[in-house]
């Protein structure tokens, strides 16, 4: 059955309320909203390939919006305390509707809960919306139901999920600070150049005098960012345009995701990143029941470097024909040794799950510091620049005055 998102004014207080609703039609919907003393302002209908909305008595096409991660994680940790507190699958799915305020989300378990309902089992329920719910999340669900272990399994998922959410609030918050300095200084050196240097040069010109060659370099640079400052923006669009078509290749992917790997500070913090998620997700998986080659399958869809992903089918080919998982990852010459002898340790031990973990979580807190050194370098390095671009304005300013001053 359809599933409509809407918007409705409440007949009994005139108030503004969403959600979402299921009805074999759009007529129907509306219907339904009407018997509830809702008056529908905008139905639109979830679908594969978009929402169709009715507004203001006109039908167009919507594209679908994302779900944070945070609210996936809400989700699904209260997914399994339904669970655990002993309701019925198609029962819980129900309650996670009128608990969920996200109508993307309220949408996508809509349809879940009937197709569960329909004889589906919820990992190919859940397969059906992959921009909501990852590889990750449907391939550990399908574990759970396979090894009768749901719940635990959607407790492991709701922290990582919230892990990944924190993760991104530490590095979203720790460069907040320098990128709005960095914007600052380029604002206020447009600013100097644009309005305060050719008001000021202009009583040199007046004066006919002849100028320092510095001066004279600021006044021509002036002129150019006046004249040509729609050419300049031109061509920074035009190579970000460039650049964007390039990396959307498969080619140009690998090269960018390899180049990336090489940059100062930023190539080290991608690495790590990398293997964070890597330990973190193939170790889950198994504590999930996952065998190692299911696993490595999962986890090559999950990894954000396609240079990496590449070398991973090497590594499934090695595991697949007996050898230790730390060897293939060892002969890619891609990831960092302690990581590899920390996975050679827990295959050795036979408690390769539990060292995941703990190189992941260990991966996780030097991103953290290595963040922290980062931005500790940028502030610094921000005012540094903004400086020498301030002083050698006022340098090119105070020189001729001092000039027309000794003349005197």
């Amino acid at each position: 059955m359809p599933v409509y998102e809407y918007k409705a004014i409440s007949k009994a207080n005139g108030k503004a309320t969403r959600g979402v609703i299921d009805a074999d039609s759009l007529p129907q919907a509306r219907k339904k909203l009407r018997d509830q003393q809702l008056y529908p302002t905008n139905i639109k209908e979830s679908s594969a390939g978009g929402a169709a909305i009715v507004e203001g008595g006109k039908v167009r096409r919507a594209g679908r919006g994302g779900v944070s991660t945070r609210d996936l994680s809400l989700l699904t940790r209260q997914f399994a305390v339904l669970l655990q507190a002993g309701m019925p699958l198609v029962e819980a799915l129900g309650s996670l509707i009128e608990q969920t305020d996200n109508p993307r989300l309220q949408a996508a378990v809509y349809d879940v809960r009937d197709r569960v309902n329909s004889g589906s089992t919820l990992g190919d329920a859940l397969g059906e919306h992959g921009r909501i719910f990852s590889p990750l999340y449907v391939n550990m669900v399908r574990a759970g139901e396979v090894s009768g272990a749901l719940e635990s399994v959607l407790v492991r998922l709701a922290d990582i999920l919230e892990h990944q959410a924190k993760l991104r609030s530490q590095v979203i918050s720790a460069m907040a600070y320098p990128m709005f300095m960095g914007l600052f200084a380029v604002g206020v050196i447009v600013f100097l150049m644009l309005v305060i240097v050719p008001r000021i040069t202009q009583i040199f010109q007046k004066q006919k005098a002849d100028l320092p060659a510095i001066t004279e370099f600021l006044i021509g640079t002036s002129r150019f960012l006046g004249t040509w400052w729609w050419l300049i923006v031109l061509v920074v669009f035009g190579v970000l345009g460039l650049w964007r078509g390039w990396v959307a290749t498969e080619k140009g992917r690998d090269r960018w995701d390899r180049m990336k790997m090489g940059f100062p500070l930023y190539g080290r913090l991608h690495i790590k990143l990398v293997c964070a998620r890597f330990t973190r997700t193939l170790g889950t998986m198994l504590e999930s029941g996952l065998t190692m080659l299911p696993a490595l399958e999962v986890v090559g869809t999950v990894l954000d470097n396609s240079h990496i992903k590449k070398h991973m089918d090497d590594v499934k080919a090695g595991v697949r024909r007996g050898r230790d998982l730390a060897i293939p990852l060892k002969e890619t010459g891609l990831f960092p040794p302690m990581m590899i002898n920390m996975i050679d340790l827990g295959q050795r031990s036979g408690e390769i799950e539990t060292m995941l973990i703990r190189v992941a979580d260990t991966y996780d807190e030097d991103v953290r510091l290595t963040i922290d050194a980062i931005v500790s370098l940028i502030e610094p390095m921000i005012i540094i620049v903004m400086g020498i671009f301030v002083g050698f304005i006022v340098l090119a300013i105070l020189l001729p005055i001092l000039q027309m001053s000794s003349n005197i």
